[in-house]
């Protein structure tokens, strides 16, 4: 048995050690905002925060999480009023929208860290987030927008 903290919810999972977080939080815990992109932690789609920081969860083994707090977009804000959320939907940033649980989850943890990111900020917290509709400027100016608010 694993103990995890999802979203503020402590979780007991019956699983093997090296089983990657993602799969726990969608399959077992049943979260499926957290999306599957490429499996080796290089796109971004994945992306929850461990205590705080931004990790790639198909990549990374329940057992690091073991004791800690996940955050996965479901538990960014339940009711959809974080500022990003609003953000992205005023900037209109998602296209398919596969990435953007990755990409708001990489932003949040941005801005938790630096209130009034310049461009460069963005680029270095946002790199090996993948938008394959490249919704890049659009992003940008959501994590702007969202910082104002």
């Amino acid at each position: 048995m694993i103990s995890l903290t999802v979203n503020g919810k402590p979780h007991n999972v019956d699983v093997t050690s090296d089983m990657p977080l993602l799969w726990v939080i969608r399959d077992v815990i049943g979260l499926t905002g957290t999306k599957f992109g490429c499996g080796i932690g290089q796109c971004g789609a994945c992306t929850v925060h461990l205590d705080g920081t931004p990790i790639r969860s198909c990549s990374t083994p329940v057992s690091l999480a073991a004791g800690k707090k996940v955050t996965t977009i479901e538990g960014l804000s339940p009711t959809a009023s974080h500022a990003l959320q609003h953000a992205w939907v005023a900037e209109q940033v998602p296209q398919c929208g596969y990435c953007q649980s990755g990409q708001l989850m990489s932003a949040a943890a941005l801005l938790a860290r630096i209130a009034r990111p310049t461009d460069a900020d963005i680029d270095r917290a946002m790199n090996g987030n993948i938008c394959r509709c490249g919704t890049y400027q659009r992003i940008r100016r959501a994590i702007h927008r969202a910082a104002r608010a």
